[in-house]
């Protein structure tokens, strides 16, 4: 990421330009079924025996008016999923064991790799939204150079980082079971079931 996003997105807290309401924010998502994708434990990636990644494809719909970083954070932020970030996704395989997480395009186009090595390579373009449940691999492969992603996470749980080492698995496998559904859907709040 470059040194122009974190700069805009000062300008735009410190001006409100470019920020949607929450009402002009929740206009702008579509009612879309998800696309689900159930990985197995591949010895390396544990991926989540519960809970499906689900891969909302074109649910934004961005306006000119509005930052398209800006439209998601509100959305996710509205829908209590919070400490919003902007960047890309990271170019090797790693999973967080203790929350699941919200990944917004804002902009551009990539190829992620999902599941880990033996799992599915998906291409995702400005408006999809990807929710990662807790243990799933997850990679960028190729990206656009506009290519820009918001994450977000549901107020219950903990950020950690994990890259499929043996020495993490065991421990990151019964915290992954510990992690419940969050209590709103990041697109859709409480009118809409999660998983």
């Amino acid at each position: 990421m470059d040194i122009i996003e974190p700069v805009k997105r000062l300008a735009e807290r410190a001006t409100g330009i470019g920020i949607p309401s929450r009402e002009e924010a929740l206009a702008c998502v579509r009612n879309v079924r998800p696309s689900r994708m159930k990985f197995r434990d591949d010895g390396y990636i544990p991926n989540n025996p519960k809970f499906p990644l689900l891969h909302y494809r074109k649910v934004l719909r961005f306006g000119r008016k509005h930052d398209p970083g800006a439209v998601l954070e509100k959305v996710f932020n509205v829908n209590g999923w919070g400490d919003a970030w902007r960047n890309g996704i990271y170019d090797y395989v790693h999973y967080h064991s203790m929350i699941h997480e919200v990944l917004g395009i804002a902009r551009g186009f990539a190829t992620l790799q999902l599941g880990g090595n033996k799992g599915k390579t998906v291409k995702v373009a400005a408006g999809d939204v990807i929710v990662v449940p807790a243990g799933v691999g997850h990679e960028c492969l190729k990206a656009s150079a506009t290519f820009l992603v918001v994450g977000a996470y549901p107020p219950t749980g903990t950020y950690n980082e994990c890259r499929g080492s043996f020495q993490e698995r065991d421990q990151a496998i019964k915290a992954i079971g510990r992690v419940g559904v969050p209590k709103q859907h990041p697109l859709y709040g409480s009118q809409h079931p999660l998983w």
